[in-house]
């Protein structure tokens, strides 16, 4: 059998190619054998609304049984955050979901969880991996037959988090605020509870649709026209909320329909915990979050620490520092006072509470960022490269070569996880390889949306120059 390797976030394939009902059988027995090693006895498994969700969930648990281990099962769909947090809850040692989270709706994945709420640490990964067998498990008792056994339980996962919700959230203030909401779940998880925490918003792609309608679930602009263009054409409509496939992902808008990225959603996180609600705590972002982070931090007397790309690294530093905004570019935030996880309802209800509380909109509240560290604006491309170009081109970065861009001088360069070249205060351009795909990734940050479209186009250029 095929070598199953876990990513940047778990373990994804092509279900009916490599996400079989027997590979799942494969990844979960060494996650049980490492259980018993590690001496743990108890695990949470959920699923998302992908294809075969419940069946793969079902085949999984029932491993687990077959190795002695109590085994808590969701009842039905669930987001990433509400396994994290029943983790956390009931005091369990680990937690299974199964989801391919933004991927396109043929893929599935697996992730695991671990006992403070969030993604298991790259050590640990690296130990249950090696302890995936060439061949699957034969026949097992269903998962009915466990819970006759008493060793498998049934429980209400998303009851959880809404209790969690109700306790940690001003929700009077949020429904009474007069902010109308239009929620997109894009099929995926999140479609039912943030209709039961806020049942006066406009709900689209709330519907179980396993095909996700042929598009991944991912909660970037181009995904998400319909729920733009709904804000843009209704004056009634105040805010955009948009989750991924498994909801642990954010996307927002303004009153106007404009997308609202990571790096802002992060800045006002921090501007809300910090100044509002008087908390503290030193900051964490991956290498590809803009540096205004930095300046904010400072201003405000706080430790910053920048990772690799991946939040795994955030979720690490987390458990044993106190932090008060974690968060990567690609839409994954986590904050101060929920479990160390990413959560796209939790941080959507956060801003809306900031909202609320200020009485101000969206588009305001980053206007009075703006005054605080100067406008930005942020855009990535992901350029389809052959390997030969792509590694050439990181080559050249390596070696010092990229010493301008658009005329401009690159006047210092870091190079964490792929390359950063500051042009200046409020200018760079970042690139880094894809290490799956013949894609090279290429971010930049500048004064507007206009300058920073024309500095990836500079970017290109320079890039490519003598290859």
């Amino acid at each position: 059998m095929k070598q199953i390797k876990f990513g940047t976030d778990g373990w994804r394939a092509i279900i009916a190619e490599g996400y079989t009902v027997e590979n799942v059988k494969r990844v979960s027995e060494a996650t049980a054998k490492w259980m018993n090693l590690k001496s743990m006895k108890k695990v949470v498994i959920g699923y998302d609304t992908r294809f075969g969700g419940k069946m793969f969930a079902e085949t999984a648990a029932s491993v687990f049984c077959n190795f002695g281990l109590q085994v808590i099962l969701s009842d039905d769909f669930v987001t990433t955050p509400m396994i994290s947090l029943a983790v956390y809850k009931l005091k369990a040692d680990m937690g299974v979901v199964i989801t391919a989270s933004h991927n396109p709706p043929s893929y599935n994945g697996f992730k695991l969880k671990s006992a403070y709420g969030g993604p298991t640490i790259p050590k640990e990964i690296a130990e249950v991996e090696a302890l995936i067998p060439e061949t699957s498990l034969g026949k097992l008792k269903t998962v009915s037959v466990f819970r006759d056994e008493g060793v498998l339980e049934y429980a209400d996962l998303e009851q959880l988090y809404v209790d969690h919700v109700t306790e940690n959230f001003d929700l009077e203030s949020i429904r009474n605020s007069g902010v109308n909401v239009v929620y997109d779940a894009m099929y995926g998880a999140g479609q039912r509870v943030v209709g039961r925490i806020l049942p006066e918003a406009t709900l689209l792609h709330c519907a179980y649709n396993p095909s996700f309608m042929g598009q991944a679930p991912e909660p970037i602009h181009r995904n998400l026209g319909e729920l733009s263009e709904t804000l843009e054409n209704n004056a009634d409509l105040h805010f955009g909320l948009a989750n991924d496939g498994d909801a642990d992902r954010i996307g927002l808008y303004d009153e106007d329909g404009n997308f609202v990225d990571s790096h802002h959603i992060l800045l006002l996180l921090l501007v809300y915990l910090f100044e509002y609600k008087k908390m503290n705590g030193k900051v964490v972002v991956t290498f590809s979050v803009t540096n205004k982070m930095k300046i904010l931090a400072q201003q405000y007397g706080l430790d910053m620490e920048v990772t690799k790309i991946g939040f795994k690294y955030i979720a690490e530093i987390m458990t044993v520092e106190d932090v008060l905004v974690g968060g990567e570019e690609s839409g994954g935030l986590a904050i101060k006072g929920h479990i160390p996880e990413r959560d796209g309802v939790w941080i959507g209800l956060t801003i809306l509470e900031f909202m609320a509380k200020t009485g101000k909109s969206l588009k305001e509240l980053i206007q009075e960022l703006y005054a605080k560290i100067g406008s930005f604006s942020f855009d990535r491309d992901d350029l389809h490269l052959s390997d030969e170009k792509k590694w050439a081109i990181i080559e050249k970065a390596k070696k010092g070569e990229i010493t301008s861009i658009g005329g401009k001088a690159v006047k210092e360069t870091q190079d964490i996880d792929g390359y950063k070249f500051f042009l200046s205060d409020d200018e760079w351009v970042m690139v880094r390889p894809s290490g799956t795909e013949p894609v090279l990734r290429v971010y930049a940050q500048s004064t507007s949306g206009a300058a920073v479209r024309e500095l990836l186009n500079q970017a290109h250029q320079a890039l490519q120059e003598g290859l």
